[in-house]
Protein backbone atom coordinates (compact mmCIF):
# COMPACT_ATOMS: atom_id res chain seq x y z
CA UNK A 1 0.00 0.00 0.00
CA UNK A 2 1.47 3.76 -1.14
CA UNK A 3 1.10 5.80 1.94
CA UNK A 4 3.90 8.60 1.26
CA UNK A 5 1.25 11.36 0.05
CA UNK A 6 3.70 14.11 0.39
CA UNK A 7 4.21 16.50 3.07
CA UNK A 8 0.64 17.27 5.24
CA UNK A 9 -0.10 20.55 6.93
CA UNK A 10 0.94 20.26 10.36
CA UNK A 11 -2.13 20.24 11.84
CA UNK A 12 -4.44 18.30 10.23
CA UNK A 13 -5.28 14.86 12.15
CA UNK A 14 -8.63 13.40 11.88
CA UNK A 15 -10.17 13.62 15.34
CA UNK A 16 -8.43 16.20 16.84
CA UNK A 17 -8.18 19.98 17.04
CA UNK A 18 -7.13 21.76 14.19
CA UNK A 19 -4.12 24.41 15.98
CA UNK A 20 -2.36 26.55 13.79
CA UNK A 21 0.71 26.24 14.56
CA UNK A 22 3.24 23.55 16.55
CA UNK A 23 1.09 21.93 19.22
CA UNK A 24 2.89 21.70 22.33
CA UNK A 25 1.77 17.98 24.33
CA UNK A 26 2.88 18.23 27.80
CA UNK A 27 4.55 15.17 29.86
CA UNK A 28 2.63 13.55 32.92
CA UNK A 29 4.28 10.43 33.90
CA UNK A 30 2.13 8.66 36.33
CA UNK A 31 5.51 6.33 37.54
CA UNK A 32 8.12 6.15 40.48
CA UNK A 33 11.00 5.72 37.91
CA UNK A 34 10.90 7.90 34.72
CA UNK A 35 14.58 9.44 34.14
CA UNK A 36 13.24 12.68 34.57
CA UNK A 37 10.48 13.51 37.05
CA UNK A 38 9.55 9.82 38.21
CA UNK A 39 7.44 9.52 41.72
CA UNK A 40 6.99 13.80 41.02
CA UNK A 41 3.10 12.48 39.82
CA UNK A 42 2.45 8.73 41.08
CA UNK A 43 -0.61 9.89 43.12
CA UNK A 44 -3.50 10.22 41.02
CA UNK A 45 -4.60 13.41 42.20
CA UNK A 46 -1.00 14.93 41.78
CA UNK A 47 -1.25 13.87 38.40
CA UNK A 48 -4.54 15.44 37.54
CA UNK A 49 -3.42 18.84 38.74
CA UNK A 50 0.23 18.69 36.89
CA UNK A 51 -2.00 17.98 33.56
CA UNK A 52 -4.12 21.11 34.51
CA UNK A 53 -0.95 23.11 35.65
CA UNK A 54 0.76 22.43 31.79
CA UNK A 55 -2.69 23.16 30.13
CA UNK A 56 -2.17 26.33 32.00
CA UNK A 57 1.16 27.15 31.08
CA UNK A 58 0.29 26.40 27.30
CA UNK A 59 -0.09 23.09 26.73
CA UNK A 60 -2.64 22.27 24.11
CA UNK A 61 -2.87 18.54 25.17
CA UNK A 62 -1.20 15.97 27.71
CA UNK A 63 0.11 12.70 27.28
CA UNK A 64 -0.66 10.37 30.30
CA UNK A 65 1.89 7.42 30.65
CA UNK A 66 1.84 4.84 33.48
CA UNK A 67 5.22 2.56 32.15
CA UNK A 68 8.35 4.57 32.17
CA UNK A 69 10.63 3.74 28.89
CA UNK A 70 13.54 5.22 29.53
CA UNK A 71 17.01 2.98 28.71
CA UNK A 72 17.13 0.19 30.99
CA UNK A 73 13.57 0.28 31.94
CA UNK A 74 12.23 -2.92 33.01
CA UNK A 75 8.00 -3.57 32.18
CA UNK A 76 5.19 -2.91 34.95
CA UNK A 77 2.81 -5.67 34.85
CA UNK A 78 -1.14 -4.41 33.09
CA UNK A 79 -2.84 -3.96 36.09
CA UNK A 80 -0.59 -2.05 37.85
CA UNK A 81 -0.45 0.54 34.22
CA UNK A 82 -4.07 0.49 34.29
CA UNK A 83 -4.49 1.53 37.59
CA UNK A 84 -1.45 4.36 37.54
CA UNK A 85 -3.18 5.71 34.01
CA UNK A 86 -7.23 5.11 33.77
CA UNK A 87 -8.20 7.47 36.94
CA UNK A 88 -5.79 10.41 35.43
CA UNK A 89 -6.74 10.18 32.01
CA UNK A 90 -10.51 10.43 33.02
CA UNK A 91 -9.70 13.02 35.54
CA UNK A 92 -7.79 15.34 32.88
CA UNK A 93 -10.84 14.41 30.16
CA UNK A 94 -13.89 15.59 32.57
CA UNK A 95 -12.18 19.09 32.88
CA UNK A 96 -12.15 19.29 29.19
CA UNK A 97 -8.45 18.58 28.27
CA UNK A 98 -7.37 16.94 25.18
CA UNK A 99 -5.14 13.60 26.08
CA UNK A 100 -3.33 11.16 24.95
CA UNK A 101 -1.88 8.32 26.25
CA UNK A 102 0.98 7.10 26.26
CA UNK A 103 1.15 3.12 25.78
CA UNK A 104 2.27 -0.03 24.52
CA UNK A 105 -0.72 -2.61 25.70
CA UNK A 106 -4.28 -2.65 24.02
CA UNK A 107 -5.72 -3.35 27.11
CA UNK A 108 -4.65 -0.02 28.33
CA UNK A 109 -5.51 1.86 25.31
CA UNK A 110 -8.86 0.45 24.86
CA UNK A 111 -10.02 1.45 29.09
CA UNK A 112 -8.06 4.83 28.45
CA UNK A 113 -10.03 5.95 25.33
CA UNK A 114 -12.96 4.65 27.27
CA UNK A 115 -12.19 7.02 29.90
CA UNK A 116 -12.12 10.21 27.66
CA UNK A 117 -8.40 10.01 25.76
CA UNK A 118 -8.45 11.28 22.05
CA UNK A 119 -4.90 9.82 21.03
CA UNK A 120 -2.72 6.51 21.74
CA UNK A 121 1.09 7.00 22.15
CA UNK A 122 2.28 4.11 21.24
CA UNK A 123 6.44 4.23 21.57
CA UNK A 124 6.64 0.80 20.00
CA UNK A 125 4.46 1.78 16.78
CA UNK A 126 1.84 -1.57 17.34
CA UNK A 127 4.97 -4.04 17.44
CA UNK A 128 5.01 -4.67 21.50
CA UNK A 129 1.20 -5.70 21.37
CA UNK A 130 -0.37 -7.68 18.52
CA UNK A 131 -3.82 -6.41 19.89
CA UNK A 132 -2.83 -2.52 19.57
CA UNK A 133 -3.43 -2.09 15.90
CA UNK A 134 -7.12 -4.00 16.12
CA UNK A 135 -7.91 -2.19 19.26
CA UNK A 136 -7.03 1.18 17.63
CA UNK A 137 -8.56 0.64 14.68
CA UNK A 138 -12.23 0.17 16.15
CA UNK A 139 -11.75 2.61 18.39
CA UNK A 140 -11.22 5.40 15.45
CA UNK A 141 -8.73 7.40 17.48
CA UNK A 142 -5.59 8.86 15.85
CA UNK A 143 -1.91 7.12 16.11
CA UNK A 144 1.20 7.58 16.83
CA UNK A 145 4.03 5.63 14.87
CA UNK A 146 6.95 5.61 15.94
CA UNK A 147 10.51 4.38 15.23
CA UNK A 148 10.97 1.19 17.69
CA UNK A 149 13.60 -1.13 17.19
CA UNK A 150 13.12 -3.14 20.57
CA UNK A 151 12.07 -2.92 24.35
CA UNK A 152 13.99 -0.09 26.66
CA UNK A 153 15.93 -2.55 28.17
CA UNK A 154 18.27 -3.68 25.42
CA UNK A 155 17.10 -0.95 22.81
CA UNK A 156 20.98 0.43 23.17
CA UNK A 157 22.59 -1.81 21.59
CA UNK A 158 20.13 -1.87 18.70
CA UNK A 159 21.25 1.80 18.00
CA UNK A 160 23.68 0.84 15.05
CA UNK A 161 23.28 2.55 11.71
CA UNK A 162 24.95 3.23 8.74
CA UNK A 163 22.65 6.08 7.48
CA UNK A 164 20.13 6.97 9.79
CA UNK A 165 17.74 9.03 8.33
CA UNK A 166 17.34 6.65 5.58
CA UNK A 167 16.71 4.03 7.90
CA UNK A 168 14.86 6.12 10.74
CA UNK A 169 12.46 6.80 7.39
CA UNK A 170 12.27 3.35 5.48
CA UNK A 171 11.55 1.23 8.58
CA UNK A 172 8.40 4.05 9.55
CA UNK A 173 7.36 3.95 6.03
CA UNK A 174 7.40 -0.13 6.33
CA UNK A 175 5.69 -0.01 9.87
CA UNK A 176 3.13 2.75 8.84
CA UNK A 177 1.75 1.02 5.15
CA UNK A 178 1.33 -2.34 8.44
CA UNK A 179 -0.74 0.09 10.45
CA UNK A 180 -3.20 1.03 7.59
CA UNK A 181 -2.91 -2.26 6.41
CA UNK A 182 -4.21 -2.98 9.99
CA UNK A 183 -7.48 -0.69 9.43
CA UNK A 184 -6.54 2.75 10.89
CA UNK A 185 -7.05 5.26 8.59
CA UNK A 186 -4.18 7.61 7.29
CA UNK A 187 -5.71 10.38 8.28
CA UNK A 188 -5.56 9.30 11.77
CA UNK A 189 -1.98 8.60 11.99
CA UNK A 190 1.06 10.80 13.23
CA UNK A 191 4.97 9.78 13.15
CA UNK A 192 7.41 10.11 15.37
CA UNK A 193 11.11 9.66 15.02
CA UNK A 194 11.71 8.27 18.29
CA UNK A 195 14.80 10.39 19.35
CA UNK A 196 16.80 8.57 21.96
CA UNK A 197 15.13 5.26 21.10
CA UNK A 198 17.85 3.09 19.72
CA UNK A 199 19.79 6.10 19.11
CA UNK A 200 22.82 7.55 20.15
CA UNK A 201 23.50 11.39 20.32
CA UNK A 202 25.16 11.62 16.76
CA UNK A 203 22.05 10.22 15.80
CA UNK A 204 19.52 11.91 17.81
CA UNK A 205 20.58 15.36 16.26
CA UNK A 206 21.18 14.32 13.03
CA UNK A 207 16.90 13.45 13.20
CA UNK A 208 16.74 16.97 14.08
CA UNK A 209 18.56 18.67 11.53
CA UNK A 210 16.34 16.47 8.88
CA UNK A 211 12.89 17.07 10.19
CA UNK A 212 11.88 18.40 7.09
CA UNK A 213 12.62 15.61 5.43
CA UNK A 214 10.97 12.84 7.46
CA UNK A 215 7.47 15.02 6.58
CA UNK A 216 7.95 13.76 3.43
CA UNK A 217 6.86 10.44 4.87
CA UNK A 218 3.29 12.57 4.53
CA UNK A 219 2.28 12.52 7.70
CA UNK A 220 2.34 14.92 10.87
CA UNK A 221 5.41 14.68 12.80
CA UNK A 222 5.74 14.71 16.62
CA UNK A 223 9.06 15.50 17.99
CA UNK A 224 9.70 14.10 21.62
CA UNK A 225 13.05 15.80 22.14
CA UNK A 226 12.67 16.82 25.74
CA UNK A 227 15.07 16.55 28.31
CA UNK A 228 16.96 13.35 26.01
CA UNK A 229 20.43 12.54 26.74
CA UNK A 230 21.53 13.70 23.63
CA UNK A 231 20.75 16.74 24.79
CA UNK A 232 22.75 16.41 27.90
CA UNK A 233 25.52 15.06 25.81
CA UNK A 234 25.48 18.34 23.93
CA UNK A 235 25.19 20.96 27.01
CA UNK A 236 28.32 18.58 28.73
CA UNK A 237 30.24 19.78 25.72
CA UNK A 238 33.86 18.41 24.36
CA UNK A 239 35.88 16.72 27.50
CA UNK A 240 34.99 14.54 30.55
CA UNK A 241 31.94 17.09 31.82
CA UNK A 242 29.57 15.55 33.10
CA UNK A 243 25.86 16.02 31.64
CA UNK A 244 23.48 18.38 33.98
CA UNK A 245 20.75 16.44 35.23
CA UNK A 246 17.35 16.04 33.29
CA UNK A 247 15.47 19.00 34.74
CA UNK A 248 18.19 21.68 34.12
CA UNK A 249 17.51 20.80 29.97
CA UNK A 250 14.86 22.49 29.89
CA UNK A 251 16.33 25.46 27.86
CA UNK A 252 17.87 23.59 25.56
CA UNK A 253 14.51 21.29 25.03
CA UNK A 254 12.80 24.63 24.07
CA UNK A 255 15.40 25.32 21.39
CA UNK A 256 14.61 22.12 19.60
CA UNK A 257 10.90 22.58 19.89
CA UNK A 258 12.12 26.24 17.96
CA UNK A 259 13.98 24.30 15.26
CA UNK A 260 11.14 21.34 15.08
CA UNK A 261 8.38 23.77 14.58
CA UNK A 262 10.21 25.95 12.06
CA UNK A 263 10.43 22.39 10.09
CA UNK A 264 6.74 21.97 10.35
CA UNK A 265 6.38 19.55 12.97
CA UNK A 266 2.46 18.67 14.77
CA UNK A 267 3.61 18.64 18.09
CA UNK A 268 6.47 18.50 20.39
CA UNK A 269 6.12 16.65 23.57
CA UNK A 270 7.66 18.54 26.74
CA UNK A 271 8.08 17.41 30.55
CA UNK A 272 8.16 21.61 30.79
CA UNK A 273 5.42 23.48 28.79
CA UNK A 274 5.85 27.20 28.61
CA UNK A 275 9.42 28.03 27.45
CA UNK A 276 8.46 25.43 24.22
CA UNK A 277 5.15 27.19 24.19
CA UNK A 278 6.43 30.11 23.65
CA UNK A 279 9.17 28.96 21.54
CA UNK A 280 6.32 27.32 18.84
CA UNK A 281 4.73 30.26 18.86
CA UNK A 282 7.40 32.64 18.00
CA UNK A 283 8.41 30.19 15.24
CA UNK A 284 5.06 30.48 14.11
CA UNK A 285 5.08 34.47 14.11
CA UNK A 286 8.63 34.09 11.74
CA UNK A 287 6.47 31.70 9.15
CA UNK A 288 3.98 34.14 8.85
CA UNK A 289 6.48 36.88 8.42
CA UNK A 290 8.52 34.99 6.04
CA UNK A 291 4.93 34.35 4.20
CA UNK A 292 4.34 38.08 4.02
CA UNK A 293 7.70 38.94 2.70
CA UNK A 294 7.68 36.36 0.27
CA UNK A 295 3.67 37.70 -0.74
CA UNK A 296 5.19 41.12 -0.75
CA UNK A 297 7.98 40.32 -3.52
CA UNK A 298 6.00 38.38 -5.84
CA UNK A 299 3.58 41.20 -5.56
CA UNK A 300 6.55 43.65 -6.40
CA UNK A 301 7.52 41.55 -9.61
Amino acid sequence: MDTNRGPAPRGLVTGLPDWDRCAVMGVVNVTPDSFSDGGRWFDTTAAVKRGLDLVAQGADLVDVGGESTRPGASRVDEEEELRRVVPVVRGLASEGVVVSVDTMRASVAARAVAAGATLVNDVSGGLADPGMIPAVAAAEVPFVVMHWRGFSDGMNSLAVYEDVLAEVTAELRTRIDAVVAGGIAPERLLVDPGLGFAKNAEHDLALVAHLSELRALGFPLLVAASRKRFLGRVLAGAGDASPPPARERDAATAAVSALAAAQGAWAVRVHEVRASADAVRVARAVEGALRTTRSNEEGAR
